[in-house]
């Protein structure tokens, strides 16, 4: 009997031996970060609109951030407000990459990745901190403005009832997006943001912040630039299609804005030509304005680039050139 017992404690300490190698066996196989996106700045990736993190589990970047962590990036996501000028956005993204860096004093800098308003937001950024700088991407960023916000200004004049009324629901959806993604923004301004993007607001920050633009109609924009002494590479960006993809409820939005462009390739709300800015890796991408950001939840066309093999590579070409 004893010696029964001695077996069979034998025995399961053998199986569990076994059990505890195996498991160490199936950790030890378990695929590290390739270190194909680690670049060597952090990425911050720059909100457009509605510029949430996170809302009931609703990504605004789907599935992106995920995909370039697998592979050893170091991601941030900006907090800034959902409906504002881009002056503002700018000051508010600064604080947070001041306040990052006094957390994390091994990083001097950071790529940012900025999709539509963010765009604008981003050359703020570097046009007054630079030293907070070491690349801009732009993805469907409305560079000379959207037909959609001249619309907009129109139908819902400044100074009159029915815009006062605009002005108060966009605030108020605005507060309330930026209470539910915790972004911890002042009150934004809706009716700065719309101004902003008319033909006439985008040639206003234009020349108040030139840096990056081509100089001439739907050209190439400098592949960097230095401002006080830190040099700044640029890239960008952009889809030329507006339904892409029946199942996606954003394709029938972008469909509709898209009339507004008359025959001009765009995204639904960016022309191709608009989001030209340093290097312009292809600006006719079979993408609306939500594929550039993989919405809604990676539904895109079957047909073309995967937006998140985009951002994959792109971190991998900041790699290469040192970023």
């Amino acid at each position: 009997m004893k010696k029964s017992f001695s077996n069979v404690l034998a025995a399961g300490l053998l199986t569990a031996s076994s059990v505890m190698a195996l498991n160490a066996q199936a950790m030890s196989d378990q695929p590290e970060p390739s270190g194909y996106t680690q670049t060597k700045h952090p990425i911050m990736l720059v909100q457009g609109i509605l510029a949430f993190d996170s809302i009931a589990g609703v990504e605004y970047w789907y599935k992106i951030t995920e995909k370039l962590e697998d592979e050893g990036a170091t991601v941030y996501t900006a907090h800034i407000n959902a409906f504002n000028n881009s002056v503002e956005r700018g000051e508010q993204l600064i604080k947070e990459l001041e306040n990052i860096r006094a957390t994390k004093p091994e990083i001097e800098k950071f790529n940012l990745v900025a999709h539509s308003q963010g765009g604008l937001t981003s050359r703020y950024v570097m046009s007054v901190r630079p030293d907070l700088v070491a690349s801009v991407t732009t993805m469907g960023s409305p560079h000379t403005g959207a037909p959609i916000a001249d619309v907009l200004n129109k139908v819902f004049p400044e100074d009159t009832l029915l815009g006062t009324a605009y002005e108060v629901v966009a605030d108020a959806a605005g507060t309330l997006i930026d209470k539910l993604s915790g972004d911890g923004v002042g009150k934004g301004d809706t009716r700065s943001l719309t101004a902003e993007f008319t033909t006439a607001g985008a040639a206003e920050f234009n020349a108040q912040y030139p840096l990056g633009l081509p100089t001439e109609s739907c050209g190439e924009g400098p592949a960097s630039v230095t401002v006080n002494g830190h040099d700044i590479r640029l890239y960008s960006w952009g889809g030329a299609d507006t339904f892409t993809n029946v199942a996606d409820p954003l394709d029938y939005l972008f469909g509709t804005t898209g009339l507004l462009f008359a025959g001009e390739n765009s995204d639904g709300i960016t022309g191709s030509c608009a989001s030209h800015f340093g290097t312009v890796i292809r600006d006719d991408y079979k993408m609306n304005h939500g594929d550039l950001i993989n919405q809604v939840l990676g539904l895109h066309s079957l047909f073309s680039t995967d937006p998140l093999s985009l951002y994959r590579t792109h971190a991998n070409r900041l790699k290469q050139a040192g970023l």
